[in-house]
């Protein structure tokens, strides 16, 4: 005798937990789809840089608490993604836009596609103090207390890599030279715009460990921004085989792990120094988001 298909899926207990962290699941992914249309929609300029850990741990608190930024939300995961804007170089501004972004599609679910106008000025004011404090907290801490080697990659700061430019330009300007005549600046730059939680990460630290195998003969090698790493090198004719050798160390690592193959390749290329050290420093960070 047929049943009618209602009440729990089939495999008693364990089927309907599967099928709750099924529809959990596919609610977050949905939710942060929508909030990062609304987020570029309203300004935000770089994509690749958009989806942090700290996103997805947002997303998954206000699912947990019923599509609504409790207390508890802000307290925490709004403030770890508060820290994380500042740690990756977003500015301020930025990240309130992002925050307003998220308030107005949770303010207005029947939007289609995300496309909304997120307002700062109408986002609760308790969820923009948890926000900027913690972003105040972290962007305070840079400006203090400098850290010479990035704690994720293990590689130098872009802070050490400006000294080491600093060096050279003064150098340069001693021998009546360009520094761009005997160096270059050999970028790495991944599209983390489809990936989400922790393989982007995972992703960097695989970058950092192919600069370090590559470029091992005193080379200054730097984390330069949340997608992107470099290596200060000279110019002489180990510069080419360097390249394919840094892409090729690259592919070997990033293709191991299903989860990276949505990074897609790399971007490697030699980026000039320009004539002075500040927009040297300029350019250290344009390139940081890139």
């Amino acid at each position: 005798m047929d049943v009618p298909a209602t009440g729990a899926p089939s495999g008693g207990p364990d089927g309907q937990a599967a099928w709750n962290r099924f529809e959990r699941d596919r609610s977050l992914r949905a939710l942060r789809a929508r909030w990062r249309t609304a987020s570029l929609a309203s300004g935000w300029r770089f994509p690749s840089d958009w989806g942090l850990p700290e996103v997805d741990a947002v997303c998954a608190a206000v699912i947990k608490n019923g599509r609504a930024v409790t207390a508890e939300v802000a307290e925490t995961a709004l403030a770890g993604l508060g820290r994380a804007r500042a740690a990756a170089g977003a500015g301020l501004a930025e990240t309130l836009a992002d925050l307003a972004a998220l308030h107005a599609v949770l303010a207005d679910p029947d939007a289609v596609d995300g496309f909304l106008a997120p307002d700062v000025d109408s986002t609760p004011a308790r969820l923009l103090r948890v926000t900027a404090l913690a972003w105040a907290d972290v962007a305070t801490d840079q400006l203090v207390n400098t850290e010479v080697t990035e704690p994720l990659t293990g590689l130098p700061t872009a802070a050490y890599l400006r000294t080491r430019l600093s060096e050279l330009y003064r150098q340069a300007r001693r021998d009546e030279r360009p520094v761009s005549e005997a160096h270059t600046l050999l970028v790495v730059a991944m599209d983390f715009s489809s990936v989400a939680g922790w393989p982007r990460l995972t992703a960097m630290i695989l970058v950092a460990e192919a600069l370090k195998q590559v470029f091992d003969g005193g080379e200054s090698v730097a984390s330069l921004g949340p997608s992107v790493a470099g290596a200060l090198v000279s110019k002489d004719v180990r510069l080419a085989s360097s390249g394919v050798a840094l892409r090729r160390a690259l592919n070997e690592r990033l293709s191991v792990d299903e989860q990276l193959r949505d990074t897609g390749r790399p971007r490697i290329s030699a980026v000039r120094l320009p004539p002075s050290y500040d927009a040297a420093c300029d350019l250290l960070t344009s390139l940081a988001r890139s």
